[in-house]
């Protein structure tokens, strides 16, 4: 068979995008019109997208507001977009969730608020609660991405140091219905983590996220520490009646682009094996799993027979050790290929669907058997920038980076492995 790798692997990325089109997912889940206004608003990577989409397939006039990441904006008729800083919030980010407190403050029960939320709304809506200031918001966020803890536990915290999220806005639009339309990012498809749910409430409460604080040896702002501490900060529960109207659709997940890859693979001839939709754990630890398994396969023909392509999805951390570049895709990929080297017939595709892998332009990284040889031959030491979290830096320097641009939506990572 002849068969380009990375063409072959770009294929199967693009499928999984495809099937996380927004157009496509909205108009499946398109809510009753109201009596009264319609207001949209939106948080995310994948908002601009989802905003514009919504406007194709909504017969009435609306108005409102969506937040997204700079450079990730889509042309829109009827709804305003403004850019603010992902990872790490910023001024822009802090007026943008001001701005929609009071779009949705005033409504009436006649009034509907469809709510358009995706994968890094937590750090486009910065609303420090209390005394607290942004300072201390970007304090928490930095902790929370150096920690090595998982999304859920990240959204715990962050929802309580927040007036925006664990479903505070959909509080502030009682007794207005709001029906949230979510791509989840999240490991589980829980509704309530994406974005840290600001229209979607959920069980954690701040004892759960005093816990998280000290599994995970964070860190924090004394003023921060003493805000989640006291009963202020503690987040609406699901059974509050200001909920009772809603509604909330998880409109795209991992899991069902990991099957729209897993059919474009086997359209192509090759079959297709998911480990799961969920991993979760230290990108570089999974990193070596995934790479054991694909030397078993290459070597022993089990517990697969090859050719076939491995597919993964969820979201895995990284724990800061230095100030390297690179995400948390590019450090599992650098994971893995340290533990292929050598192993023929192997090539990898490690990539966010959102595009983005880290603060970097590239959504992931290629791979293959020969990629640690080819970084040796360039001056570039595999295991010492990956003890860096430098992984950028290494695939740059052999041409591996995999830049698609901004996708228009985001259900988490996709890790393809050919075997062939």
């Amino acid at each position: 068979m002849t068969l380009d790798p990375k063409a072959f692997l770009t294929a199967i990325f693009e499928a999984a995008v495809a099937a996380a089109d927004p157009e496509l997912t909205i108009r499946r889940h398109l809510p009753a019109k109201p009596r009264g206004r319609t207001i949209v608003i939106g948080a995310g990577k994948g908002s601009a997208q989802m905003a514009a989409a919504f406007e194709k397939v909504w017969d009435g006039p609306i108005e409102g507001l969506i937040v997204t990441r700079y450079g990730y904006g889509a042309p829109t008729r009827h709804l305003e977009v403004v850019e603010a800083a992902h990872p790490v919030p910023d001024a822009a980010g802090l007026a943008a969730a001001k701005r929609l407190q009071e779009i949705v403050s005033g409504l009436s029960e006649d009034d509907l608020v469809v709510a358009l939320v995706c994968g890094g709304g937590s750090a486009l809506l910065p609303a420090p609660a209390g005394g607290l200031t942004l300072a201390d918001e970007i304090a928490v966020n930095e902790a929370l991405l150096a920690s090595g803890a998982p999304i859920s536990a990240m959204n715990t915290i962050r929802k309580h140091v927040s007036t925006i999220k664990g479903g505070r806005l959909a509080a502030a639009a009682w007794p207005a219905r709001v029906v949230s339309l979510i791509v989840s990012d999240i490991p589980g498809d829980n509704p309530a983590l994406v974005a840290s749910g600001p229209t979607v409430p959920d069980e954690a409460g701040r004892a759960e996220a005093l816990a998280a604080i000290k599994a995970y040896g964070m860190k924090l702002p004394d003023a921060v520490m003493a805000h989640i501490n006291s009963p202020t900060s503690e987040a609406p529960r699901p059974d509050d009646p200001k909920f009772a109207r809603n509604e909330v659709h998880v409109i795209a997940s991992a899991a069902v682009s990991l099957e729209a890859a897993a059919m474009e693979a086997k359209r192509r001839g090759i079959e297709a094996v998911i480990l799961s939709d969920a991993l979760e754990g230290e990108a570089r630890e999974v990193g070596s799993v995934h790479a054991a398994i694909a030397r078993e396969v290459a070597v022993r023909n089990r517990p697969f027979n090859k050719p076939v392509l491995i597919l993964s999805g969820g979201e895995t951390t990284v724990t800061l050790r230095a100030k390297g570049k690179g995400g948390r895709n590019s450090e599992f990929l650098l994971a893995f290929a340290i533990g292929v080297d050598g192993v023929e017939g192997i090539d990898a595709l490690a990539a966010d669907t959102d595009g983005i892998d880290g603060s970097e332009d590239n959504a992931g990284a290629f791979c293959n058997s020969s990629t640690v040889m080819r970084m040796r031959g360039n001056g570039v030491d595999a295991k010492a920038l990956l003890a860096g979290n430098n992984a950028w830096t290494a695939f740059n320097a052999v041409g591996d980076l995999f830049v698609p641009g901004p996708t228009g939506t985001n259900v988490n990572d996709l890790r393809a492995i050919l075997v062939r």
